[in-house]
């Protein structure tokens, strides 16, 4: 029987959530990367990107709030995540069959859906893991595994594209995929036993059913406001891709971008997520969004394909800072019996912002050209790390957690 207290065996989940990520994320990477050049020879092009991508991540913003409200309602969570693996690497190969940019679309509808209803359960189930003390270690650690997987995707692709094509790179995604779900069915452990109670005795399935997320403090509002401003200049990455083709950068490079830029998150990751324990989280990712800011400029200028490579490098130093730095931070402004409606809206936000911005970026790189979007993301970044800066200062530290019953 699992015990649901942190430092117990259930926290062998972020080992296990870690070992699903890096296989899931192999597999997400060698068919990612890949994927610009291969709608491009369906005869799409940056519009076409800008639709997919963008459209991709609102339905996993849909996904992750629907998944954030039955992490709460109920204490079972794993069935999400096993599901939620099962379908995204069940879809990906059928990329191999695509003969059409909308046939893509439907793919990656389905992969991002998959993707939302599994990422909020997890993420609650790892915040019930470890002591809160450790939160930005947790998810740093599992992020490092994470990019860890998106090191060899890129590698493998890069191997395999010339020996097979870009549609044999999609069904060899198959495999870390099929590891993927071995893992999370055989690995994971609930972190609630049925039938566990709150404080008080009361059932605990029927304390989450009352839980209101008008109870969200305003200290989480103003964290995703913040984060959501960023997210509308966060376009999809497959731009990036784009704009080191425009300068020269081969499409058959373009996993090694991919590699350049998760060596630095895979290396960085876990050790910005603990140093975050020990700092400020609102400081961290603050520079963090310093660092998106100094990339996008240079890629908005481009003034050579060595400094694409370079600030691709320190691409992932951006994210090391600020995924497993933010959603710790998330989860500290909120009560236990909160969290997954707080990640749920938090994920849903700043991914309907990244819908608008990967349409706004394809539509002015359109009319415009590259250069005007990137410098517009840069402006954003730099804004809302002021902002989250200002916000440290007034609320004097890193907002504190609400008691718990975990």
């Amino acid at each position: 029987m699992d015990s649901d207290q942190p430092g117990s065996d259930t926290s062998r989940n972020i080992r296990i959530f870690g070992l699903t990520s890096l296989f899931n994320d192999t597999a997400s990477e060698m068919a990612y990367w890949v994927l610009p050049a291969f709608i491009a020879s369906l005869g799409g092009g940056p519009a076409q990107l800008g639709v997919i991508e963008g459209i991709a991540e609102s339905v996993a913003a849909f996904a992750k709030l629907f998944s954030g409200y039955l992490a709460d309602r109920f204490p079972r969570r794993k069935p999400l995540v096993v599901g939620g693996y099962f379908v995204a690497n069940a879809v990906k190969p059928l990329l191999a069959l695509a003969t059409s940019w909308w046939a893509i679309l439907g793919i990656r509808f389905s992969d991002r859906f998959a993707k939302g209803i599994r990422g909020t359960a997890r993420d609650v189930m790892v915040s019930e893991s470890v002591e809160q003390s450790r939160l930005g270690s947790a998810y740093g650690l599992i992020q490092s595994m994470d990019s860890a997987g998106a090191i060899i995707g890129p590698l493998l692709a890069l191997v395999l594209i010339s020996r097979v094509g870009m549609r044999g790179v999609f069904w060899a995604a198959a495999v870390p995929g099929a590891l993927c779900v071995l893992v999370a069915v055989f690995g994971i452990r609930e972190t609630k036993r049925q039938g566990a109670t709150a404080a008080g005795g009361a059932p605990e399935r029927a304390v989450r059913a009352k839980v209101n997320w008008r109870a969200l403090p305003t200290s989480f509002f103003v964290v995703v406001g913040i984060v959501t401003l960023f997210s509308i200049g966060n376009s999809s990455d497959m731009f990036l891709v784009l704009r080191a083709q425009s300068v020269g950068i081969p499409a058959t490079h373009a996993p090694l971008l991919g590699l350049v830029f998760n060596i630095t998150y895979t290396l960085l990751s876990w050790p910005a997520g603990k140093f975050s324990d020990r700092f400020s989280h609102h400081v961290i990712a603050a520079a963090g969004y310093l660092v998106f800011a100094g990339v996008y400029t240079t890629f908005a200028y481009a003034p050579s394909r060595g400094a694409i490579w370079a600030v691709m490098a320190s691409y992932g130093l951006f994210y090391a800072l600020t995924n497993p730095v933010l959603k710790a931070l998330v989860v500290k402004t909120v009560a236990a019996d909160l969290r997954g409606r707080a990640l749920g809206i938090y994920y849903f936000a700043t991914s309907i912002a990244a819908l608008l911005a990967s349409l706004i970026t394809g539509e002015l790189w359109k009319h415009f050209g590259a250069k005007l979007p990137f410098l517009l993301s840069a402006g954003i970044a730099a804004t809302a790390a002021l902002l989250l800066l200002s916000y440290g200062r007034f609320a004097g530290s890193a907002p504190k957690m609400q008691p718990s019953e975990n």
